[in-house]
């Protein structure tokens, strides 16, 4: 990746270069203050109290400019007012024109201020995590909370912004009383319920928005879908090309997401009576549960590299292979055969286009809105996973059309597959390919790892001064030099070429979130995978208890997601509130084990509940951390963040419903503490794993 430094000189408005933090100098006292450490001429106490001295400088210069500009912009709206003021008793047509474009210029001009002070808070976050890292403190706190709070702060001039709201609200008051509304006047405020239809508000709103960090939950939630976004934001004049983004194709895109998650789940509480029908043990439903998560394995790698060219074709090809998958899954029961029951779940898993659904919003979608899109993602995946159960409850019925049987193991195979087929007509009528533009003559996008996987969102400032992953993989981005090659450029820029190329990009710290998220995925299938067999051999629940309670737990992921992300994850570092869900998951999983007799509906009510609620809450931090220290070369191409993770995940559930599968030749009675077993001492692992790491770190 291009240093920081070098990008921050390229984005800078020319006529304010020297307004800009001086991000190369900082980054040479820093490495001066750790060679003068080194060789013992300089202490730590010293160094600390000059670096404070210079970032309160440069933040001041920062600051005067600012009230500066905002001044300027003050006295021209003020001049535009006498003349809106003179318009109002004598309005011509071409006056107002021209007064409107006027406000314009200012708002125009307002952006590129909003614009400048993104820039000069990404720097100086960077720079805080740089003399972090270098020195393995938190000075960063410390900064900023001596700094943030004190009556005659600067600080928060620069993160708060404050008095552009003013200028903000005055051009929008008069931009919106100059729209041409039939010669009446109306006041934002007499109907605010009209919005204002004027491109330059709306970028302004979005630059506010990023400033102010309006979006924590959808952030939070895009962050769980792992979508990347670009750090620097895009002065006016380099928007993104909103001819690409199509609205019915974004919930087409959405569709497939949640067809897709119904589809994983709708058999959970049927698959044991299918496989008894079928002259297997019951707990043969783990292989063909998890022969869905077998094919995935493999088809995410083709239809990420897929993606790369098309969109539509991918979703064509997915539609038909889950139509005749499903088709087969509900044949095969008057076929009796349990390896027609497989090939179709295996044809399922072929049709994985979730790489696809991803790629298409980090792609596809325009920046003001792909937030909103991630979380959409987020959001239907698991309203799938919740009715996906609840669906298979319904389908509690028997009867015959011809020589073709329906009943409750049959319906959700059917059912499936009438839905793609209505699905795939719908697509090829409504879906609009969006144009794709050669490698070459793309500009690779600068991403860090705040926008990984759904491989998001608002461009611009993401997250927080005070930011808890310090250990994002960022100094091959802040080590390089201004004269550094365009050789060298170019080779950090690339994507990584094999699964085994990314593999050794990642670091430690990438590594270990990576085996939480397998944790999690694990923990999470048995749970599910089994609690058919589970339940029906200690408590003697029917198919549609099952469905419910399977329903209930998948009810829990948005509201849990809207509790940490709107509310925990301010009150908390991400770090605490991943070994915490980690801890709990691991109390979870303790529960659960069939120790004492009998073994009770509440038991396994309540630690279910504890431990899918604390997976659902450590899934969303895992991948929030995971999406800022995760390479940026791992952001593009085939084999990107999102893949990794994906892979990680899929594996999980491979291995838990293989898992349920070989414990079931030891008997029922000993399934469930057996599956659990392994579950423990991943997670186990995962804790440990976590606090070496982060003690390390911090």
């Amino acid at each position: 990746m291009v240093a920081f430094g070098k990008k921050l000189k390229q984005r800078q408005i020319e006529e304010w270069q020297g307004y800009y933090i001086n991000y190369k100098l900082m980054k040479k006292k820093v490495k001066q203050y750790v060679h003068q450490i080194e060789v013992g001429t300089q202490d730590r106490r010293h160094v600390l109290k000059d670096f404070s001295r210079m970032l309160d400088s440069q933040i001041e210069k920062i600051v005067l400019f600012l009230l500066e500009q905002q001044g300027l912009l003050a006295s021209r709206i003020a001049k535009l007012g006498e003349k809106h003021d003179a318009l109002q008793n004598r309005p011509e047509i071409s006056q107002i024109s021209e007064l409107r474009e006027a406000y314009r210029d200012v708002g125009r001009d307002l952006l590129k201020l909003l614009f400048f002070v993104e820039i000069n808070a990404i720097g100086l976050r960077k720079i805080l995590k740089k003399f972090d890292k270098r020195f393995g403190y938190r000075f960063t706190d410390y900064y900023v909370k001596t700094r943030a709070n004190h009556p005659y702060s600067q600080l928060q001039q620069v993160f708060k912004h404050v008095g552009i709201g003013a200028v903000v609200g005055a051009v929008s008051r008069n931009l919106h009383e100059l729209q041409d509304r039939q010669g009446s006047y109306l006041s934002i405020y007499d109907q605010p319920s009209l919005p204002l239809q004027d491109p330059v508000i709306d970028s302004i709103k979005a630059a506010v928005d990023r400033l102010t960090h309006s979006t924590n939950f959808l952030n939070f939630m895009a962050q769980h879908a792992l979508i990347m976004q670009e750090e620097l934001p895009t002065p006016v004049g380099e928007q993104v090309d909103d001819q690409r983004y199509h609205f019915m194709s974004l919930i087409l895109n959405l569709a497939n997401t949640f067809l897709y998650m119904v589809n994983t789940y709708i058999i959970v509480p049927t698959a044991d009576d299918y496989s008894l029908s079928l002259g297997a043990a019951a707990t043969v439903c783990g292989v063909v549960i998890g022969s869905m998560a077998v094919a995935q394995v493999f088809s995410s790698v083709y239809f990420s590299a897929w993606s790369n060219k098309s969109y539509f074709k991918p979703l064509i090809f997915s539609s038909i292979v889950l139509l005749v998958g499903n088709t087969m899954y509900a044949l095969a029961y008057d076929l009796n055969s349990i390896w027609v029951l497989l090939a179709g779940r295996l044809f399922c898993g072929l049709g994985s286009a979730r790489a696809v659904n991803r790629r298409y919003i980090s792609d596809c979608v325009p920046l003001k809105i792909r937030m909103q899109a991630s979380a959409g993602f987020v959001s239907a995946s698991a309203l799938g996973m919740a009715c996906g159960p609840a669906l298979a409850g319904l389908l509690q019925t028997n009867f015959k059309i011809y020589k073709l049987t329906f009943n409750q193991d049959t319906l959700p195979g059917w059912v499936m597959a009438v839905a793609w087929l209505i699905y795939l007509i719908w697509l090829w009528i409504s879906f609009r390919e969006p144009s794709h533009e050669t490698e070459e003559n793309q500009i690779p996008q600068e991403s860090n790892a705040e926008r990984m996987e759904n491989d998001s969102l608002e461009e611009g400032l993401k997250q927080p001064l005070l930011i808890s992953s310090e250990d994002k993989q960022e100094d091959e981005d802040g080590d390089q030099d201004y004269d550094e090659s365009e050789e060298a450029v170019e080779e950090s820029r690339r994507p990584a070429t094999s699964i085994g190329s990314a593999y050794r990009l990642l670091t430690p710290s990438v590594k270990v979130q990576l085996l939480i998220y397998f944790m999690l995925k694990y923990a999470m299938e048995i749970l599910l995978s089994e609690s058919s067999v589970v339940t029906t051999y200690y408590f003697g629940w029917s198919t549609s208890k099952v469905a419910i309670f399977l329903a209930c737990i998948g009810l829990t992921v948005l509201p849990v997601n809207i509790v940490v992300g709107s509310y925990i994850s301010n009150m908390f570092e991400d770090r605490q509130i991943l070994l915490a869900s980690e801890i709990m998951v691991f109390v979870g999983i303790v529960l659960s084990f069939h120790i004492i007799v009998p073994y009770s509906v509440l038991q396994y009510v309540c630690s279910g509940l504890i431990m899918f609620v604390s997976a659902e809450v450590l899934e969303g931090v895992n991948l929030s951390l995971l999406s800022r220290v995760m390479s940026s070369r791992l952001s593009r191409g085939t084999y990107n963040g999102g893949l990794l993770s994906t892979e990680a995940g899929t594996l999980a559930r491979v291995i838990a419903d293989g898992t349920i599968t070989l414990a079931g030749y030891l008997g029922e009675s000993r399934l469930l503490n057996i599956t659990l077993l392994p579950s423990l001492l991943i997670c186990i692992a995962s804790i440990v794993a976590t606090c070496f790491t982060y003690n390390s770190l911090y």
